[in-house]
C-alpha cells in the first residue's frame, strides 16, 4: 500500500503505478490550499502535486531548493543600538547628533580642545599661600623641585603632582604621652619621672619629605636621648626644685638641633618646656615625707636665724650707745658719772616696792603698797550690796 507523501510530489508528473496516489495528492493540494493558506508552497489546484509547505524552505523560493542566508541577513538585527529597523515599513529609533558648525564641520574638536585647555589651567597653576611650601613630583613618585609662596606653574596632572605643607606652623609633641611614666636617672643615682614638651616646625619641606623615612619618630628619639643626657648631669635636688631646669632645657634644644642638622632632617626645634618633675610613683610617699622634713628643718633654721639677727642688732645698738656715753664721759667725767648713777637707780627702784625713812625721826610704817596690791586683786563689789 503506497503511503501519502506529506511534502507533496517532488516532480512535475506522477510516477508510474501511482495514479490513485497522484490524484489523491492533487486533490489534497487543492483542499489544503483553501482557507488555511498556501501550504504547498505554490498555487492550489494547479495539479502539480503541492502538499504542505516545507518549513526549511524560505517563502517565494523555488520548490525543492533552499536559499542560503546572506551576510546582511545575519548582522541585520545586531549592533550597539539593537535591531535595525529600516525601510518604509520600519520605524527608526531616536538618534543623537551634535549640531554642526557653519560650513558643515563638527563641534567635537572644539569641545575636546576646550576641555583640555580648562584641565591644563586647573592642574598647572598653583597658588601657594604665605607660610607654605610645596614639592613637585613626577607621576607622584620622583621628586622634581620645590615651590615657594606665590603663583607657580607646573606640568598638568598627572604628569606632575603638587603637595603643599604649612612650614611656619609650630607643632607640639608631648613626651611621654598621657598616663605614661618616663623615668630618667640623675647624676646622684636617683630616678625622676619627667615629662616635657617639644615645639618644632619644618625648615625645609623637601628634606622633611624625602630625607628620613619617619621624621616625627626620629624627632622623638633624638629628644629622649638628649633629655636623658642633660638630666644625667644634674642632681636630684636641682631637678626637683627647678634650679637646673632652664639649663636642662637649653642643653636639650642645642643637642637636638645639632643632631637633626647632621641628619639633614629639615626640622627646626623651637624650644623645650619641662612640664612635670616628680619622684617615681612607687616611692612618692617616702619622697613626700622627706620633703616635709626638709621643709620643717628649713623653717626652724629660718626662725633661729631671725632670733640671732635680732640679738645681734640689739647688741650692736647697746655697743653704739656705750660708745656715745663714753665720748660724753671723757668731756665731763663727774657730771656723767652722777647722771649714770641717777638713771640706774631710777630704773631699779621703779620696779620694786620701797619705803623711805628719815633718820632721827622714825614714824610707824604704813604698808601702802600692800594695800594697793590687795585692792587690785579683790573683785569689785556690786553697788546694791
Amino acid at each position: 500500500m503506497a503511503g501519502k507523501n506529506p511534502w507533496g510530489n517532488t516532480g512535475k508528473g506522477d510516477e508510474p503505478g501511482d495514479d490513485g496516489a497522484g490524484e489523491t495528492a492533487g486533490s489534497g493540494g487543492e483542499s489544503s490550499g483553501g482557507p488555511g493558506g498556501d501550504l504547498g508552497g505554490g498555487k492550489g489546484g494547479e495539479g502539480k502535486g503541492e502538499g504542505p509547505r516545507n518549513p526549511w524552505l524560505p517563502g517565494g523560493s523555488e520548490p525543492g531548493k533552499r536559499r542560503s542566508a546572506s551576510i546582511e541577513d545575519i548582522f541585520k538585527g545586531r549592533g550597539p543600538d539593537g535591531p535595525r529597523r529600516g525601510g518604509s515599513g520600519g520605524s527608526g529609533g531616536p538618534t543623537f547628533r551634535l549640531p554642526e558648525r557653519p560650513g558643515g564641520k563638527s563641534w567635537a574638536p572644539v569641545i575636546v580642545g576646550g576641555v583640555a585647555l580648562v584641565w591644563f589651567a586647573v592642574t598647572s597653576v598653583h597658588f601657594i599661600q604665605p607660610g607654605e611650601q610645596a614639592v613637585v613630583t613626577w607621576l607622584g613618585g620622583k621628586y622634581s623641585h620645590s615651590l615657594d609662596s606665590g603663583t607657580n606653574f607646573t606640568a598638568p596632572w598627572p604628569l606632575q603632582m603638587v603637595e603643599k605643607e604649612n612650614v611656619t606652623k609650630v607643632r607640639l609633641e608631648q613626651v611621654p604621652g598621657t598616663n605614661t611614666e618616663k623615668l630618667i636617672l640623675t647624676s646622684d643615682q636617683n630616678l625622676v619621672d619627667l615629662s616635657y614638651l617639644i615645639r618644632w616646625n619644618i625648615s625645609d619641606l623637601a628634606l622633611y619629605k624625602y630625607q628620613l623615612s619617619d621624621p616625627r619618630n626620629a624627632l622623638l628619639e633624638i629628644g629622649e636621648a638628649a633629655m636623658r643626657a642633660a638630666v644625667a648631669r644634674q642632681k636630684l635636688d636641682e631637678v626637683l626644685t627647678g634650679e637646673g631646669r632652664a639649663e636642662v632645657e637649653q642643653d636639650v634644644r642645642a643637642a637636638m638641633q645639632a643632631r637633626l642638622d647632621a641628619y639633614r632632617s629639615g626640622i627646626s626645634v623651637q624650644g623645650i618646656e619641662i612640664n612635670k618633675v616628680d619622684p617615681p610613683s612607687r616611692v612618692e610617699e617616702a619622697f613626700k615625707d622627706v620633703s616635709s622634713a626638709q621643709q620643717d628643718a628649713d623653717a626652724a633654721i629660718n626662725r633661729a636665724r631671725g632670733v640671732a639677727q635680732q640679738l645681734l642688732a640689739r647688741a650692736q645698738g647697746d655697743a653704739s650707745e656705750f660708745n656715745d656715753i663714753y665720748e660724753e664721759y671723757k668731756l665731763a667725767p663727774e657730771v656723767t658719772r652722777r647722771r649714770l648713777y641717777y638713771e640706774t637707780m631710777e630704773s631699779i627702784l621703779s620696779k620694786t616696792d620701797k619705803t623711805i625713812v628719815q633718820s632721827g625721826n622714825v614714824v610707824p610704817y604704813l604698808p601702802l603698797p600692800e594695800v594697793k596690791a590687795r585692792s587690785k586683786a579683790q573683785p569689785p563689789r556690786p553697788q546694791g550690796e
